[in-house]
């Protein structure tokens, strides 16, 4: 019996009109559930963690801060209802944002409902999208797509690395087109790539004795960023230049919090999903290909795309992105020990 147990039945028996001698706690009875009492509860022997994805209703450590839909602070793409009501549209978008369970190659998965859809999953997924959102923060990229556009993600990675996850990965989210049913897709946040000359990174970005950091526009009156004294400084101190379809783009990178989070993840679903290979799609002198996939390219590739691998309308994540710095240390990391 606890100590708390124990008290109750000692207070019972001291407050009965008559109590039989042989039931009357003893002195040191009392003294020795007083002293229990003083003492702190005992730890969980398998307390809560705050580093897990979901997949089939399983959790999964991955060693970054996650938070879940169900969490306070999260982001639920499960709910039909608007995430930010007092930032409405005239028309809100009705109805699911996402496509429940997956279908692809002949295999249909349950959705969450049924969390006994692992192995069903595993043979259909196998392509993780990249995107960054054009938005700057994970909230205001989770209000863009949730409550105005109709569609949704599996991930958001926001400013200082906090990864959201929307729904379980057995579900289909609405972000890559012809890649949903086989792929997870991720928004990271950045106000993404422009022309040279292009006003808005001056918009986005200033500089301190320290180089560049993001500074939010004035509209912005809540950031969700959940490290209020964070400092959102890009990995490299100046704006990279690159081709995307042939054009040329520049933006700034991101930041250092976000390739840590983004490696940690990639990682658990490589090791999740056997079928997604830790790698890009590569051209003949082997760098990582900055245009869309044909679509033989497409059908057969297994592993880590961009959004503009997918379609040609689109340039993310950027010329920034350090791809084969982020693939090296996702290798790295899948050579050592599971978290």
């Amino acid at each position: 019996m606890s100590a708390r147990a124990r008290i109750a039945v000692l207070v019972a028996a001291l407050g009965a009109c008559a109590v039989p001698p042989e039931q009357e706690p003893t002195a040191s009875e009392l003294v020795a559930v007083t002293f229990e009492l003083d003492q702190p509860e005992p730890e969980p022997v398998n307390p809560p963690r705050d580093d897990e994805i979901v997949v089939c209703g399983e959790r999964i450590p991955i060693g970054t801060r996650v938070v879940l839909w169900s969490e306070p602070g999260g982001y639920d793409a499960y709910s039909t209802e608007l995430r930010f009501p007092l930032e409405a549209p005239k028309e809100p978008p009705e109805g699911l944002r996402y496509q429940p369970g997956r279908r692809a190659g002949g295999v249909e998965v349950p959705g969450a409902a049924n969390a006994s859809c692992r192995a069903d999953l595993e043979r259909v997924l196998e392509q993780f999208v990249l995107h960054y959102d054009v938005c700057g923060t994970s909230r205001q990229c989770f209000k863009i797509l949730h409550d105005r556009r109709g569609l949704s993600v599996h991930f958001l990675l926001d400013l200082d690395g906090t990864l959201y996850q929307t729904l379980d990965l057995c579900e289909t989210a609405w972000h890559a087109r012809q890649a949903n049913a086989r792929s997870v897709g991720i928004e990271i946040a950045n106000i993404g790539a422009y022309r040279p000359g292009a006003t808005t990174l001056g918009e986005w970005y200033v500089r301190d004795e320290s180089g560049p950091r993001v500074q939010l526009p004035a509209w912005m009156a809540e950031s969700g960023v959940r490290k209020s004294e964070f400092v959102a400084r890009p990995a490299r101190s100046e704006p990279v230049r690159g081709e995307i379809h042939g054009a040329e783009v520049e933006m700034f990178d991101l930041t250092r919090e976000q390739y840590d989070a983004l490696v940690a993840l990639t990682a658990a679903l490589c090791r999740t999903f056997p079928r997604l290979e830790p790698d890009a799609p590569r051209g003949m002198d082997g760098c990582v290909r900055r245009d869309v996939l044909s679509d033989d390219e497409f059908a057969s590739f297994r592993g880590v795309l961009g959004h503009y691998h997918v379609t040609r309308d689109k340039i993310d994540p950027g010329p920034a992105f350090d791809w084969e710095g982020f693939l090296e240390r996702v290798h790295a990391t899948l050579a050592r020990a599971e978290p």
